[in-house]
């Protein structure tokens, strides 16, 4: 038997290796949901996450927001994403995103939760902070303030790349007016307002002779808010938690808004300012919103790492992020076993019986010294028929490798931001050695290929020229030790 023929599904298929927050089709939202696996690890999350949102939806509660950690590739960006479907809960090719997690969810108190969550009419804005926030926003103060301003104008249809302009949208919107302001527009420009708005400081003579029109201003007016009102707005955190209680108290007596943020911990680094900014930003959308506004952020450092590099008392952002999930390693195993590596029951059953013979084989092959004991290689029979033609050791290390090429590769940020992961790599491994017999183990350096356009040219020059060396490459092992 070959390799490929072992596996319950199709190792040929398309596999998502990394979910992006662009990707919205519903055949791509379906695909997820679909897929989406619930480890322990997550049950125990899912647990935790939904006994305190209720709290806000019960009663009135400050402590509204959720931390989520992980080393890069544990699949805290996809749980998310997957967050952001369930709490909306909006139909999806006709089924409700909570009811594919009916027989994923093991506890059945925790499904109960997640169904009473989605009675409440709830609205989601999911974004990453890096790709909404403008090139010189993060020396900015009130950096993170901007990117939410922008975002939740943007949510609400208004242009939020300059507040100023959304701000008017808003009062037209208001007063009634913006649709005839639209169209006013439109007649004057030859063009939409939703084309045109981005070079709105060149439009102003369209945009006076429309507000003119529409509203009782005279055209100095106009002109004199065009010039000093729209460029002289001023943001303040207070001013957006406001207009965050404003906005949800217009939806009805029982709404909620989820800002999710993936990634905050990689844009606030170090600084200082910004994590300030998001403590003061969590105390008064909880002070004013009382629990009907999230905030759920993503981080490679849980909140007490990032905390600690400070060293300033930030109790009260701790006391604010209050839900904290941490992510390990043992969910991505899991998740890669169940979505990849599953296989067919005879494989299964032949792979229990065959371990015994060969187990004495297998620990000469692979051990370690004590240096390197979180290294293991199969434990039992079970663990072999589940990991197979992988071994054990390889999640772990492939990860310690994912980590430094994201620190240090010529295009390891591009990695950090999920153009690859652990799913892909092991997808991409198995694929390779697909036509290989039974019995072959896939060794470490298949994992080169992933990840060799995210390392510096100075480390993949030296084995392209390797395979061009006829003194090198008369044997395929002196290159794949090279890989290696």
């Amino acid at each position: 038997m070959i390799l490929k023929d072992m596996f319950l599904k199709d190792i040929e298929r398309d596999i998502r290796g990394v979910i992006k927050v662009s990707q919205i089709s519903e055949a791509d939202i379906y695909q997820e949901l679909d897929e989406y696996v619930v480890t322990q690890e997550l049950n125990k999350h899912f647990s935790k996450l939904y006994e305190q949102y209720l709290k806000g939806i019960e009663d009135r509660t400050d402590k509204m927001g959720v931390w989520i950690s992980g080393f890069f590739g544990s699949g805290k960006s996809h749980f998310l994403k997957i967050l952001s479907y369930l709490l909306e809960n909006k139909a999806v090719q006709g089924k409700k995103p909570v009811d594919f997690f009916k027989e994923k969810i093991k506890d059945p108190l925790v499904y109960d939760n997640m169904k009473r969550a989605t009675q409440v009419n709830t609205e989601t804005i999911h974004f990453n902070i890096d790709s909404k926030s403008s090139i010189n926003n993060k020396s900015k103060e009130d950096a993170i303030l901007r990117v939410f301003t922008k975002v939740f104008y943007e949510h609400r249809g208004y242009y939020g790349d300059i507040p100023g302009v959304a701000e008017m949208e808003k009062y037209l919107d208001k007063q009634g007016l913006y649709e005839r302001f639209k169209r006013e527009f439109q007649v004057l420009a030859s063009d939409t307002w939703e084309n045109r708005r981005n070079s709105f400081y060149f439009d102003e003579d369209f945009v006076v002779g429309a507000l003119t029109k529409v509203t009782n201003m005279s055209e100095k007016t106009a002109r004199n808010w065009f010039e000093s009102g729209v460029n002289n707005f001023e943001l303040s955190i207070e001013k957006f938690a406001k207009d965050v209680k404003e906005y949800i108290d217009e939806k009805g007596p029982n709404f909620h808004l989820v800002f999710l943020v993936d990634e905050i911990g990689q844009y606030i680094g170090d600084n200082r300012n910004l994590m300030l900014n998001l403590q003061t930003l969590a105390e008064d959308l909880g002070t004013y919103a009382g629990g009907k506004v999230w905030i759920i952020v993503t981080s490679q450092e849980n909140i007490d790492s990032i905390v600690k590099v400070k060293g300033d008392d930030f109790s009260r952002i701790q006391g604010r992020f209050d839900t904290r999930l941490s992510l390990s390693s043992v969910s991505v195993d899991e998740v890669i076993i169940k979505r990849i590596l599953q296989k067919k029951a005879y494989v299964n059953d032949k792979l229990k019986l065959l371990y015994p013979e060969k187990s004495a084989i297998l620990k000469n092959l692979i051990s370690f010294r004590e240096s390197t004991a979180d290294f293991k290689g199969y434990s039992s029979e079970k663990e072999f028929a589940e990991v197979y033609p992988f071994v054990p050791y390889q999640f772990k290390l492939l990860q310690k490798v994912f980590e430094q090429v994201r620190k240090h590769g010529s295009s390891g940020k591009h990695l950090s931001e999920g153009e690859r992961s652990m799913l892909s790599a092991f997808k991409e491994a198995s694929f390779h050695f697909k036509e290989a017999k039974e019995g072959t183990l896939i060794p470490f350096y298949a994992f080169y290929d992933t990840i060799k356009e995210f390392l510096n040219p100075s480390i993949s020059r030296v084995i392209e020229g390797a395979n061009e060396n006829p003194v090198l490459n008369v044997d395929s092992f002196n290159i794949e030790l090279l890989k290696l």
